[in-house]
């Protein structure tokens, strides 16, 4: 009995040992194969991506179409008056376009008397009388105002003009004494443009400005 269980004891040994000598080996030679696998110089390499062509300097442009014409004359008014902003005089220049016609439109000359001066106030006023004794009214609107732009802008001892392009849409309407229209109309706006000159002493306490010509653009 004892030399039985001997004998199976060494023949499992001598199993185990041969399973040993074979998957042990078997392993082994996968691990190098792996290793080898990322190790070999011929192995497929990613493709280098192309050097950046260096960028050329770029010059960069103003694209704000409310840069004055004449930068001289808006140098001069601003180097005069401290207080003096481009962009918060065309914004400024707008309300006044806005008002001053609506103002007309409307027969305001209250309005009118504040915004301009003697001249461009009597040809307003002129035009109102001559359509109250026609006995028309106008029924106009401003629809928007596409651009603003300084035409041109001077310093004349301390009084400041400067000239601003309007390009706006406006529907224009004329109705007779009893309401009939006889010229125009609300559903098509026209392209208006007006050059507008506003002018300012700049010694003055009020920073109003005041319109004193009127042309088309």
């Amino acid at each position: 009995m004892i030399t039985e269980i001997v004998i199976l004891a060494m023949i499992a040994a001598f199993l185990g040992l041969r399973l040993y000598s074979v998957l042990g080996r078997r392993s082994e030679h996968e691990e190098e194969a792996i290793a080898h696998r990322f190790d070999r110089g011929d192995a497929v390499q990613p493709p280098m991506a192309e050097p950046t062509p260096l960028r050329q300097p770029v010059t960069l442009r103003s694209t704000d179409n409310r840069v004055p014409a004449n930068e001289a004359g808006i140098r001069a008014i601003a180097a005069a008056d401290p207080r003096f902003d481009l962009l918060a005089f065309l914004e400024g220049a707008k309300g006044a376009y806005g008002l001053i016609l609506d103002s007309f439109w409307k027969g305001d000359k209250a309005t009118l008397r504040e915004l301009t001066d003697d001249d461009v106030y009597a040809g307003f006023t002129g035009a109102i009388d001559a359509r109250e004794a026609a006995g028309e009214t106008l029924d106009n609107r401003l629809i928007r105002i596409e651009d603003a732009t300084v035409r041109s802008a001077e310093l004349d001892g301390r009084i400041a003009r400067i000239a601003v392009l309007f390009v706006a849409d406006i529907a224009a309407v004329t109705r007779d004494k009893d309401g009939n229209v006889v010229a125009g109309s609300l559903d098509d706006a026209i392209e208006s443009r007006d050059v507008w000159t506003f002018s300012r002493n700049i010694d003055a306490r009020s920073p109003d400005w005041v319109l004193d010509e009127t042309d088309q653009g």
